[in-house]
């Protein structure tokens, strides 16, 4: 990780009006999360569609809440990191305007992030696949942990509300997240491959209207011949090196534009 990065990165955003973070399983790999498609990641041992998928849910939730319990374990037991709070003190100090994750483990919100757009759901809520009653979802992570389905009075099973193989995404927050990036002019990717549509070509659209882009990433990325800035980093230590490069400047203190203005407001 070069200190000249760092400074360009810190540059783009001391001279940006709206960000918008995209953030993947590198950010939270070093909370402890496991990621799904690395070389050590989940799907290396599991067929996805085997399991993660509405249908194979449909026909075995039991299997389903046997296979999904480590991981849920691990979700429960991590802390944010400083990745994560970092992100947390740019949107607190009116820089950061949406953070838009396909992380599942609400360790942005813990940390202390608000507009946070999950498009691949949470462990927040669950829904019954046959009524669509929802619940909170402590009731369904209390008989996950202990490896069994839960289900409705009318017998159907409870979901946890993250987006399966075969589910859309949820409408209104992939509407929400493409606001923010349509009226971006500085991106910043963390901790993402950009493998997973449609999610991955979202910033797309900022890039066509002449946003910069930052890219904090161990490995390569489609979009890295566009960005400003690549650092190739582990973002665990890249994001808080930015962000102290602003607070060095005392940067944050210069008054910024409609300070945690929402998106499905503006």
């Amino acid at each position: 990780m070069k200190h000249k990065q760092i400074e360009e990165a810190a540059a783009l955003l001391r001279s940006a009006q709206k960000v918008v973070a995209l953030t993947g399983a590198g950010i939270s790999t070093p909370s402890g999360v496991p990621d799904f498609r690395s070389d050590t990641g989940i799907w290396q041992n599991h067929n996805p569609f085997d399991i993660a998928a509405l249908t194979a849910f449909r026909r075995d939730p039991q299997r389903f809440y046997r296979w999904f319990r480590p991981l849920l374990e691990r979700m429960i037991a991590a802390q944010p990191n400083p990745a994560h709070q970092a992100l947390a003190r740019l949107e607190q100090s009116g820089r950061l305007h949406a953070l838009v994750t396909q992380n599942i483990d609400g360790l942005h919100q813990r940390a202390g992030s608000r507009e946070v757009y999950e498009l691949h759901g949470n462990i927040r809520g669950a829904t019954c696949l046959e009524c669509e009653q929802q619940i909170p979802g402590e009731r369904v992570v209390a008989k996950a942990r202990r490896g069994a389905a839960l289900h409705c009075s009318c017998g159907g099973a409870y979901k946890p509300d993250i987006v399966l193989f075969e589910e859309l995404l949820p409408r209104g927050l992939v509407w929400l997240a493409q606001r923010a990036f349509d009226t971006a002019d500085l991106v910043i990717i963390a901790g993402t491959s950009l493998e997973v549509a449609p999610v991955c070509d979202m910033p797309l659209a900022a890039l066509r209207r002449g946003a910069k882009l930052i890219i904090i990433n161990q490995g390569e990325t489609y979009l890295d011949e566009q960005a400003d800035v690549v650092l190739r980093a582990d973002v665990v230590h890249a994001l808080p090196a930015i962000v102290e490069q602003l607070q060095d400047k005392k940067l944050e203190q210069q008054p910024v534009v409609n300070h945690h203005q929402s998106f499905a407001t503006s």
